[in-house]
């Protein structure tokens, strides 16, 4: 196993689909196959959009749920609800300190708040408070707590790990090496996972498959794929196709190419081949899926499982707090 550690979190926003899936949740468990990995829960991120907590508990077990159906490995990741780690509150308090009010108004999901709000003429900050204006801090602090080597992240969040590097710059700066430097990870591109109406897969467009919906939802999803009118005689592009594009994130290369085949050749009509694009997607979910339903069915489980990791997660807290406290306060 490789001796960097990997720090990551998952927002509880509920199910995500299958576009999300393939561009940030797979390499997350992709790479907790060889690397000590530290996941969280990122409920107090959530805390500034949603004001429910019976929604983020629930959400709660459902990401953590998740994590663990789609294969996360359990031996090296030390999975736990962020809010459990009392040391993330005091780092970020003491980070708070040594950070530059100009850093945060460059954060780009204040500024865009701040641009949509110029552009309906009324006041810059409207609907922003300090839990999204200090958003930054809080993920700085969640990334150096733990003494992270690696950051995986989208292109669109790369700000986020620079920002957690210019704090801890700031920090070392006065007060001597007390933070790694962690590093972002960015993705290979798998391009644009289109949804069922060929737009990029997307809530906002109410075109996704959500990844671990029940199996008579997933069929009725994928039957509704907007194709064109050829008839099934017809050789048709795979390259055009929503079906071929979806189907070759799931199938082996053998299986692409014999698809493939058969959208060139002729012969197939749309109906089949959205058959055969929903046989596959559940053939490869349908034991996730039954995992992720057995857990939130036992709550309990899951209870346990983020206990364990946060008294595991405490153990390296401490110790950075121990060294933030003396630096800062003798």
């Amino acid at each position: 196993m490789d001796n960097k550690i990997v720090l990551t979190g998952i927002k509880p926003t509920g199910m995500p689909h299958i576009g999300n899936y393939l561009g940030a949740l797979k390499p997350l468990i992709d790479l907790s196959q060889n690397h000590k990995t530290f996941m969280f829960v990122a409920d107090l991120h959530a805390l500034n959009s949603v004001h429910d907590a019976k929604t983020i508990k629930q959400h709660t077990y459902e990401a953590a749920a998740l994590a663990i159906a789609m294969g996360v490995n359990m031996e090296n990741t030390i999975l736990f609800r962020q809010s459990d780690i009392n040391e993330i509150y005091q780092l970020t308090e003491f980070l708070m300190n040594v950070t530059p009010k100009g850093l945060m108004n460059r954060a780009h999901s204040y500024k865009a708040i701040v641009e949509k709000n110029t552009m309906a003429n009324i006041d810059a900050d409207s609907g922003v408070n300090m839990g999204l204006y200090t958003y930054p801090i809080l993920m700085a602090a969640d990334i150096l707590l733990y003494n992270s080597d690696i950051v995986p992240v989208g292109k669109d969040q790369k700000q986020h790990v620079e920002f957690a590097r210019d704090i801890a710059g700031y920090f070392n700066n006065l007060y001597g090496e007390i933070f790694k430097l962690p590093e972002p990870v960015i993705g290979e591109d798998c391009g644009i996972i289109p949804g069922l109406d060929g737009r990029k897969m997307s809530k906002s467009y109410e075109n996704t498959i959500p990844l671990l919906a029940p199996e008579s939802e997933l069929k009725k999803k994928i039957m509704r794929i907007i194709t064109d009118s050829k008839t099934p005689a017809e050789p048709k592009n795979p390259d055009e196709s929503t079906i071929f594009q979806i189907y070759k994130f799931f199938a082996n290369e053998q299986e692409v190419a014999e698809f493939r085949k058969m959208f060139l050749d002729g012969g197939m009509g749309y109906g089949t081949a959205k058959t055969i694009l929903f046989e596959k997607i559940n053939s490869v979910l349908s034991v996730p899926r039954a995992e992720y339903e057995r857990l939130m069915f036992n709550t309990d489980e899951i209870d346990k499982i983020l206990s364990n990791g946060a008294e595991r997660a405490r153990i390296i807290a401490s110790e950075t707090i121990a060294k933030v406290k003396k630096a800062m306060l003798g």
